[in-house]
């Protein structure tokens, strides 16, 4: 079965935790990627890859000495990019991004220089929504960035109320066409 057509089937069965029906497109991939310092990034972690665009191109740019720690719960998901991605500097998880912290420790590092999110926010309960955020904000260094893209902005004023600076970005070329959050982590002495 073609990737699309997986993704499209896997839509309309997981409506929980798949939110679009298609792959993100080239545009989106670029602009999710385009704030990462990929020279100095060393630990960056994906949640909801789906079929792994954006794994892909993260990947392709990272450092040889980084790490990039995939988050997905979809079986089918799962199983494909187990199948497709062969790097040893890759760790998929077949878990919840609930636990970041828990797997940041167990693959020995105390922080992530970046999270690249597409998860789907809008369809999750509020708690579950609130802990993978709270998990992400907690697992970034003091310079760390939260990248998410959503089709609606629907999550503004919650990303707004975690991360100091939220910059929001527009890509008409998706289907859906998206929006895309950069979010760069609060101080803790203020």
């Amino acid at each position: 079965m073609s990737e699309k057509k997986n993704f499209r089937k896997q839509f309309w069965k997981e409506k929980k935790t798949v939110g679009a029906m298609a792959p993100s497109s080239r545009f989106l991939t670029e602009k999710m990627l385009q704030h990462i310092d990929f020279k100095s990034a060393k630990v960056i972690i994906e949640l909801g890859p789906g079929t792994g665009v954006f794994t892909d191109e993260i990947i392709s740019r990272m450092r040889n000495d980084a790490t990039l720690l995939v988050f997905e719960v979809n079986d089918s998901f799962f199983e494909n990019l187990h199948k497709k991605v062969r790097d040893k500097r890759v760790h998929l998880i077949h878990d919840s991004a609930e636990k970041i912290e828990e797997y940041l420790q167990k693959y020995g590092f105390e922080k992530a220089d970046v999270v690249v999110s597409s998860l789907p926010l809008a369809v999750f309960t509020p708690q579950l929504r609130n802990n993978i955020l709270t998990a992400s904000e907690n697992a970034l260094t003091t310079s760390g960035k939260y990248i998410q893209f959503q089709y609606s902005l629907q999550a503004k004023s919650l990303l707004k109320k975690l991360f100091k600076d939220v910059k929001i970005a527009f890509t008409p070329f998706n289907l859906p066409p998206a929006f895309v959050y950069t979010c760069t982590k609060k101080n803790p002495l203020h």
